[in-house]
């Protein structure tokens, strides 16, 4: 996997709140001659990165850094503005507590429409379902609506269908803290198993002990440019250090004023 020049930004209106009246409209939009500024907030500013086959990639750096975007870039939930992002093989990402799954529908209905968006037909999920359902351990709830599932249940529903698409690529955003301990080991004797199996795996992680244990490769952002890749070690102790003398001033996301007429 390889990303080159990768940016990515988004657009944060910082203009008056909406005009709540069509008389205020008149008054205060319609016939206004400011233009309206908006802030371009670059999220990720020109990453170079080569992820080889097979290994752990840790990712780390404070709020706001960029660490989710990258995923949802490097997942295909999105696309960069600038540069070129290179995947191959079956990508299956645990972003966000209950993405993709809808609250109305039950359990069951949830694996098999996310185990189709993975890219399993429905005979391949209907034969995987009961070992799916067992790993989450939610055998008396896999036929209740999700919206009344709590936190952990939802990260161990989620985690369960993505490992049991068989991903070539499994990316993780620090949705395994939500978990109890004695999940979280069992996650981690699955993930055990994708490392010797040669599949590659992208987490992101505030658990810097585990990042280290985990990780073939770790890489800092911070203000959304790559600030240091290398031994998960190093990465650590040079992010520590950083840690020490960090203020939330000190990250702000790139920003580009635009006036608009």
């Amino acid at each position: 996997m390889a990303l080159t020049g990768v940016s990515k930004k988004y657009r944060r209106h910082t203009d008056r709140p909406l005009a709540t009246t069509f008389k205020s409209y008149l008054l205060r939009d319609l016939w206004s001659r400011q233009p309206r500024r908006d802030d371009l907030i670059w999220a990720l500013r020109d990453v170079d990165l080569q992820v080889i086959e097979g290994t752990t990639l840790g990712i780390l750096g404070h709020n706001g850094s960029g660490k989710s975007t990258l995923l949802k870039l490097i997942s295909g939930i999105l696309r960069p503005d600038v540069g070129t992002i290179a995947v191959a093989g079956k990508v299956a990402a645990l972003l966000e507590l209950g993405a993709g799954f809808h609250p109305e529908l039950s359990g069951r209905e949830n694996v098999i429409i996310n185990g189709i968006i993975l890219g399993l037909s429905k005979k391949e999920i209907r034969a995987k379902l009961d070992e799916i359902v067992a790993f989450a351990e939610l055998e008396s709830y896999i036929d209740e609506p999700v919206r009344t599932y709590s936190s952990g249940m939802y990260m161990r529903l989620g985690f369960s269908v993505a490992v049991h698409v068989q991903p070539d690529i499994l990316i993780i955003d620090e949705v395994l803290a939500v978990g109890d301990a004695r999940f979280t080991q069992k996650c981690a004797e699955r993930m055990h198993r994708f490392k010797a199996a040669g599949c590659t795996i992208i987490m992101v992680t505030h658990d810097l002990r585990m990042l280290q244990e985990w990780c073939d490769k770790a890489v800092w952002l911070h203000g959304g440019r790559l600030q240091m890749e290398g031994d998960p070690a190093a990465v650590v102790e040079a992010y520590m250090r950083d840690v020490l003398l960090y203020t939330p001033q000190d990250e702000p996301y790139a920003t580009e004023r635009l006036a608009r007429p």
